[in-house]
């Protein structure tokens, strides 16, 4: 039982005073749900007009009735006297919620004796015990009542509330952030990224510099990989319907497919995973208990259908690449190899990236065994495993029920931005039954034909997915190993054209991967500076008649403001360094 004083209680009892204001200055509002959400609170509204710009008044109306120190009394009433109630105040979405309740009694809470709402509970004792100073009103939205495109447009009035001003404050410089980070209006600023009707929703376009980005993270990864013990493979993008009913993902998964292809030889299907093509590359030769684990890593591109409503810049598409990878071991070998996923999900998140704030969801299967394979031993096997590797890795998680893919548990890496913003970067699965379904096999020491586990890993996920979450976590101002223009150099005039030149020749002459390029427009050094800081460049080296007398290069780095004195030689030492090292910071 919740207590009174607990914040899922606060946010219910500010959806309350919510519902009473509109009342006040919307008399003839139809009233509809107003439930606790992460962060704060709701309520719908049928029959108004209100803006944005109305929300100051009703908030303040909220404050003044808190002030009253109303008592929340909850009561127990027949349906009958509830439905006879509302049926009274013509409140046809409050008499819909008692018929589908179904209920002999129904909940009825009293707010003071200003408003008497439908309600299962849930409150502080009196308004006056409520954080005034940590909550607001935040925006107005539309919702169809229930859910359902067929019914009314609801007017959705959002609130934030927290049991404390500070976590108020800082959440609402988190939305705040999160507007200016938000990474299709920075794709589209640094120019990463377009989609094209022509193409298709979902179906992102990498334009040069996003495709920098993409190439260096493929880059490092193969390169990291290498050093894990990893063999690189590739695979077709499309397979014959047969693979994909051995895997089973037909019928389990058809529905996130495209249609079939229908050719002379039966159908194909764009791929929608990469699985059941390296099962097939494990499978082309005999294998022996010397030769395992083995680890196929791809950079493999896959084509999944999304609702069109569903899809989200980046971050939902219909066509991505992950950084995927089957690894084929035995039971024995299961947990070495899959705390080695583990150290390495850490090694990229925290020593990378940065990345500090992260946790694994252990999925389990449901109740309902309809969705997962049949193998209630296999399934009770890959369980036990996993939730002792969980233990044994030292990285926080958490378990929940009914996420498990259809062929076993599976742990995801949920990571959270420097603004608080949660996604699953990706998902590792432990599969008992793709040895069955594809005869994966060893020759065990005895000379005898054993089934393998394989253990699915894609530490990075997407490119998509990833690099949207990059692009919002550093608000587009990448680490500089991952910056699509590195360098910029600034002559003042024309004169000094030639000197810029030879500085990109020296530095080019240091680390020819190095991204440079030389600003010769006619433009004001102002203007270059702040275009520099538009684009997020991480350094821009200033070029005049000093810098060409002394011989040292004046650089500004990005977002400090300021310009140090540093020699050619210790310039491009340091950034060499830093691109080697992976750092965050600049000079």
């Amino acid at each position: 039982m919740e207590k009174e004083g607990s914040i899922e209680n606060i946010r219910h009892s500010f959806a309350h005073l919510l519902a009473t204001s509109v009342l006040k200055f919307y008399p003839k509002a139809k009233l509809g749900i107003g439930p606790v959400i992460e962060n704060g609170f709701y309520y719908d509204f049928g029959d108004i007009k209100i803006a944005e710009s109305d929300l100051p008044r009703i908030e303040a109306e909220m404050r003044k009735i808190a002030s009253l120190n109303l008592l929340f009394k909850k009561e127990l009433w027949t349906s009958q006297k509830a439905a006879l109630h509302f049926k009274k105040l013509k409140q046809p979405y409050k008499l819909e919620l008692i018929k589908d309740l179904k209920a002999k009694k129904v909940g009825m809470v009293y707010t003071g004796e200003v408003f008497l709402d439908l309600c299962r509970g849930g409150h502080v004792k009196n308004t006056k015990e409520l954080p005034l100073q940590a909550f607001k009103l935040t925006s107005v939205a539309g919702a169809y009542w229930r859910g359902d495109e067929k019914r009314p447009m609801l007017t959705r009035i959002y609130g934030a509330a927290f049991a404390t001003k500070k976590e108020l404050e800082q959440y609402l410089w988190q939305q705040a952030e999160a507007k200016k980070r938000d990474h299709r209006i920075l794709g589209e600023r640094l120019k990463l990224f377009a989609f094209a009707p022509e193409v298709g929703p979902g179906l992102p376009l990498w334009l040069p510099n996003g495709t920098i980005v993409r190439d260096e993270i493929e880059k490092y990864a193969k390169e990291v990989e290498k050093e894990w013990g990893y063999q690189r493979v590739a695979t077709p993008h499309i397979a014959k319907e047969d693979l994909y009913k051995m895997s089973g993902h037909i019928p389990y998964y058809a529905e996130s497919m495209y249609p079939p292809m229908k050719l002379d030889d039966g159908n194909y299907y764009l791929k929608a995973m990469n699985c059941p093509h390296t099962h097939m590359i494990y499978r082309s030769q005999p294998r022996s208990y010397r030769e395992l684990p083995i680890r196929y890593a791809e950079y493999g591109t896959v084509y999944r259908y999304e609702l069109s409503g569903t899809l989200a810049g980046l971050l939902r598409v219909r066509g991505f690449t992950q950084n995927d990878a089957h690894i084929y071991c035995t039971e024995a070998q299961v947990e070495e190899e899959f705390l080695n996923v583990m150290k390495l999900h850490e090694f990229w998140y925290k020593k990378i990236f940065g990345i500090n704030d992260f946790y694994m969801r252990l999925s389990l299967p449901s109740k309902n065994k309809k969705k997962y394979a049949t193998m209630p031993e296999g399934w009770k096997k890959a369980t036990s495993l996993l939730q002792g590797i969980m233990k044994k890795s030292g990285l926080p998680y958490m378990e929940v029920e009914g996420e498990a893919a259809f062929y076993g548990p599976k742990v995801d890496f949920q990571i959270k931005s420097v603004i608080g913003r949660e996604e699953t970067a990706s998902t590792n699965q432990l599969d008992f039954l793709a040895a069955k379904r594809f005869n994966l096999a060893y020759k065990d020491q005895a000379g005898k034909d054993s089934p393998v586990y394989v253990i699915h890993r894609a530490p990075l996920g997407s490119h998509e997915r990833f690099i949207a979450f990059l692009i919002e976590h550093y608000a587009g101002a990448f680490p500089l190993w991952l910056a699509p223009e590195q360098i910029w150099v600034l002559p003042l005039s024309d004169k000094f054209i030639p000197l810029a030149l030879k500085v990109k020749e020296t530095l080019l002459g240091k680390d020819k991967n190095l991204r440079v390029k030389v600003r010769e427009e006619n433009e004001t050094l102002g203007k270059k500076i702040r275009e520099g800081e538009l684009q997020k460049i991480p350094y821009l080296v200033i070029l005049g008649e000093r810098e060409q007398n002394t011989e040292m290069l004046s650089i500004r780095a990005r977002s400090k403001g300021n310009t140090v004195q540093m020699s050619m030689q210790e310039f491009s030492s340091r950034v060499i360094r830093e691109i080697s090292e992976k750092t965050h910071g600049t000079l």
